[in-house]
């Protein structure tokens, strides 16, 4: 569909694979409703007229950025530090495929290999997808070792003895100890990366969007591992009650319609909602409702 003459235009780049299905879901909960009219589909529509999206590996965003094929995208800054990219990291969103963690890129070893660390690799093969960020930890460390690029599959390389170590990305370590291997070093930690393209950075409308999107996506992640709680209770427990209230700043009190009572409402962690109500209960809390968030911006 041809474009409007004049019309102004975001180019976003989005991950595709691993963190394409996370990403998607950060941007609903953003407001922004993505789709793919099939699996195999490149260019996914968004509700939003302004923005254009694509998308791209992880692995290739920060070239496409830098270049200026894209004004936008997001990636890891385990591919911005690969590729030597010179675009522009407007902000750190903390989220991966599984959690909402940093990543880590270890350097492993078969469990009966007898290697303890890193020195135990010299004049031995590695293999890993980080080839750049894998071969400049090795020169750090005075470790004369051959890296050879992975194109997957690469923890059954050290199995079937193609390798004696790897370079491999990890979340929650079962992959590795599935393949009974073990970590020696990490490599590096990464995080998701909204960054920009240098020039489209310097234009003010460009620059506005983006920071409106980084905004509202912080927001989501920021409200991810959040609840929000409302109750009731007497003004004469209502110090009881705010005594164990872990709130975003003070919990908002407001009076009620019945003399004596008061309204709380407040945002905390997910995880203690199950210790905390019962809490609450016994400290006079009445009509409590837990609810999820969208967005908590700070």
């Amino acid at each position: 569909m041809a474009k409007t003459a004049g019309k102004k235009i975001l180019k976003l780049g989005l991950p595709k694979g691993s963190l394409q299905e996370s990403t998607f879901k950060m941007f609903k909960k953003a407001g922004f409703n993505i789709s793919l009219s099939s699996e195999r589909s490149y260019f996914p529509s968004i509700d939003d007229a302004e923005i254009e999206p694509v998308l791209l590996r992880a692995q290739e965003m920060s070239r496409y950025v830098a270049d200026g094929a894209l004004d936008c995208g997001i990636t890891g800054n385990d591919w911005i530090l690969e590729n030597r990219s010179d675009a522009v990291r407007v902000t750190d969103l903390i989220y991966a495929k599984q959690s909402l963690n940093k990543v880590r890129w270890v350097l492993a070893v078969p469990e009966t290999s007898g290697i303890k660390s890193v020195k135990g690799l010299e004049g031995k093969r590695v293999a890993t997808e980080l080839i750049n960020v894998t071969k400049e930890y090795f020169q750090k460390n005075k470790v004369k070792v051959e890296v050879e690029f992975s194109w997957g599959a690469t923890e059954a390389k050290v199995s079937t003895g193609l390798v004696d170590g790897i370079v491999e990305l990890t979340e929650t370590g079962r992959s590795l100890k599935a393949n009974k291997l073990i970590e020696i070093a990490t490599i590096c930690e990464s995080t998701t990366q909204f960054i920009a393209n240098r020039s489209s950075y310097k234009q003010t409308w460009k620059k506005n969007k983006m920071e409106e999107i980084c905004l509202l996506l912080r927001g989501a992640i920021a409200a991810e591992e959040k609840v929000g709680l409302k109750m009731n209770v007497k003004k004469a427990d209502l110090e009881k009650v705010i005594s164990v209230l872990p709130a975003l700043k003070r919990p908002t009190i407001s009076g009620l319609s019945q003399e004596g009572w008061l309204a709380i409402e407040t945002v905390i962690d997910e995880k203690v909602v199950r210790t905390l109500i019962p809490e609450l209960r016994k400290r006079g809390a009445q009509g409590i409702i837990e609810y999820p968030l969208n967005k908590v911006i700070y």
